[in-house]
């Protein structure tokens, strides 16, 4: 196993851990920063999954071609999804905080276990 590989596991366990121990937490503005973390977890693992493999050169027949050599390129699919991840995920988060924010001003705590 490369030390790339070894070093996103390691990226990707710690985010996907630092996440849902925020989630567990009393206070609301962490549990929505922890549910932020997670899916930039979910983002980084899809694109180090998404990346480079042996044999997958074939699936660029017009690089191919030019200069003789043999390109290797990632899926651009993955790359537009998570793309399209991350612009959402910024959105709802942005809402999530709001809505944070007006919980706070109705029970004057942040903490969930006190709400009525």
């Amino acid at each position: 196993m490369p030390a790339v590989s070894i070093v996103l596991a390691g990226v990707v366990g710690g985010l996907f851990a630092l996440g849902t121990f925020l989630v567990l937490r009393r206070d609301l503005v962490r549990v929505v920063w922890g549910v932020a973390v997670l899916t930039q977890a979910a983002n980084v693992y899809l694109i180090s999954m998404g990346g480079v493999r042996e044999g997958t050169h074939d699936l660029v027949p017009v690089l191919a071609a030019h200069g003789g050599a043999v390109p290797r390129t990632a899926d651009p699919l993955v790359q537009a999804l998570v793309l399209t991840a991350i612009v959402i995920g910024f959105g709802t988060t942005a809402l999530a905080l709001v809505l944070t924010y007006r919980a706070y001003e109705e029970n004057d705590t942040m903490n969930v276990q006190e709400w009525q």
